[in-house]
């Protein structure tokens, strides 16, 4: 991080920063506790990655608008991430400062699966038609729980990650190893999500799943979330009984309270203009380089089943066949991208060190990320040119080795993710802590980076796809370009972060 400490003086330290480094060493059980909530979140993140842009197709909503649904997620993210991440810096509850956001956040949870599981259910018993058409009141009820589940999930995710921040005492290295654990921990959420998702029999668990209204797509949709509740509260409670927060000493809390007295107290949205306004450096081209990422993923995780089904398949929606049999053989692809994805987390920090640092990784593997999206068309080309009918004339499932192909594309794409869901997110603590900023206000602001891109595919992903005919194909070429593009400025703009911070060190101001 040469770049951003060359010729800045000595700052003085926030409140943040201060109590980070009151705190004691943290234990590895203890981090690893805490990561593994992500485990719960992610398993419903991989439910509505995998099922959700088919199912509320299936509500009636047709593929052009399906992405705007999915601005729920972004504008949430933009708003909730940064406000509860600010909150949770400034928190005095006797329960702690994380603690009572992520207990929050999880019981919104529920109440938001339990919405998007019964929208069917509850859409016929307020009037809508059975059948195949659009359910207006069953699509209002998806809308609201979906965007309770998107606040819900941001309530979670930044306060977990801050405190995998303030549990390493400020330490990079340490930061490095939470974040990784905190990615592998989503590979094992993601793991049993798309298990979850590709059993179409999951429904004859919950027998009362399935209603006149909810047909077996939808009770297998349902079943899933049932499954999800149980493992994210679970989790959250042991995590959240066994790990405690660290105490500020007394002595120490009174030397802080000193040296904030006569310093102006800024409203929340002060703090995040603030932020923007004194970003160093490498968190600028931190910023830069996660935006370009971002738009290169979403809209895979977007339309990747969807992919697979249409493209791969050559299904449509509401076939109940071969569509059915694409957005399940998705699934499946998405099982094996989250093996790929937790045996890679566990390997970064290595690999990093082995290719010269995290941020090169970061880079080259950006590439890799290119090359597949690319390959996308390549694989699609290939089911076109080899459908094949029966004696009827009905179109057959693709062949070997068409599916051979599109499910290593999945599988491959677990190594650059890795990489996503961990080395940005260790890189924002790193530059955060050097530079005075409170953890949570900080991954708050490099949430702005991840959501709105989110919010440009969502809005422009459909239209853009219908401009060259239809399918998910222009999309992904996009993806490919920005893939590309992020691991340029990874490689030659990007700072390397220390060894390992050092608490107080020099640069630019970002508070």
């Amino acid at each position: 991080m040469e770049n951003g400490t060359k010729g800045v003086g000595k700052l003085n330290v926030s409140s943040s920063l201060e109590l980070e480094q009151s705190l004691p060493k943290s234990k590895l059980w203890k981090i690893c506790m805490v990561a593994s909530i992500a485990a719960g979140v992610q398993f419903g993140w991989a439910l509505q990655l995998s099922l959700l842009t088919p199912y509320v197709q299936l509500l009636g909503i047709p593929h052009r608008f399906a992405s705007f649904i999915w601005l729920c997620g972004p504008i949430s993210g933009m708003i909730v991430q940064p406000v509860v991440g600010y909150y949770s810096d400034n928190c005095s509850s006797r329960f702690g400062r994380r603690r009572p956001f992520i207990a929050a956040g999880a019981a919104l949870v529920t109440i938001a699966v339990f919405l998007i599981g019964f929208a069917a259910d509850l859409g016929r018993a307020s009037g809508d038609p059975l059948g195949k058409g659009s359910k207006p009141r069953a699509i209002a009820v998806f809308v609201v729980g979906f965007w309770i589940l998107d606040v819900a999930n941001n309530m979670l995710q930044g306060p977990c990650r801050a405190l995998l921040a303030d549990l390493s005492g400020g330490k990079a290295g340490r930061m490095r190893t939470a974040n990784a654990f905190f990615s592998f921990f989503m590979a094992v959420g993601n793991i049993l999500g798309y298990a979850a998702g590709s059993y179409s029999k999951l429904y004859k668990v919950f027998p009362f799943s399935k209603t006149p209204a909810c047909d077996i797509y939808c009770a297998n949709l349902k079943s899933c979330f049932f499954i999800a509740i149980f493992l994210l509260l679970s989790l959250t409670t042991l995590s959240l009984t066994v790990v405690r927060e660290n105490e500020i000493p007394e002595k120490e809390e009174q030397e802080m309270d000193e040296k904030l007295a006569g310093k102006s107290k800024v409203p929340f949205f002060g703090e995040i203009f603030g932020a923007l306004r004194d970003l160093p450096r490498p968190m600028w081209i931190l910023l830069l380089v996660t935006c370009l990422n971002w738009i290169a993923w979403f809209p895979f995780f977007l339309y990747d089943t969807d992919w697979m089904a249409k493209e791969v398949y050559g299904g449509q929606v509401g076939d109940g066949r071969l569509y059915d049999l694409g957005v399940h053989a998705g699934a499946l692809g998405l099982l094996l991208n989250s093996v790929v994805l937790g045996f890679m987390s566990l390997a970064v920090e290595f690999l990093g060190k082995k290719i010269g640092g995290v941020k090169r990784l970061w880079g080259v593997l950006n590439f890799l990320l290119a090359i597949c999206m690319a390959l996308t068309v390549l694989v699609t080309k290939m089911a076109e040119k080899s459908r094949r009918y029966n004696a009827a004339g009905v179109l057959m499932a693709p062949t070997s080795g068409v599916k051979i192909g599109a499910l290593s594309l999945f599988a491959v794409l677990g190594i650059p993710l890795a990489v996503t869901y961990s080395i940005p997110f260790a890189l924002a603590s790193i530059f955060s802590s050097s530079a005075g900023s409170g953890q949570g206000l900080s991954l708050g602001v490099l949430n702005l980076a991840i959501v709105v891109p989110q919010m440009l595919v969502s809005v422009v992903g459909g239209p853009w796809d219908d401009l060259f005919g239809g399918g998910n194909l222009p999309g992904f070429v996009v993806g490919a370009v920005a893939a590309a593009a992020s691991g340029v400025l990874a490689l030659t703009m990007l700072p390397s972060p220390p060894a390992d911070a050092k608490p107080g060190a020099t640069m630019g101001g970002f508070h």
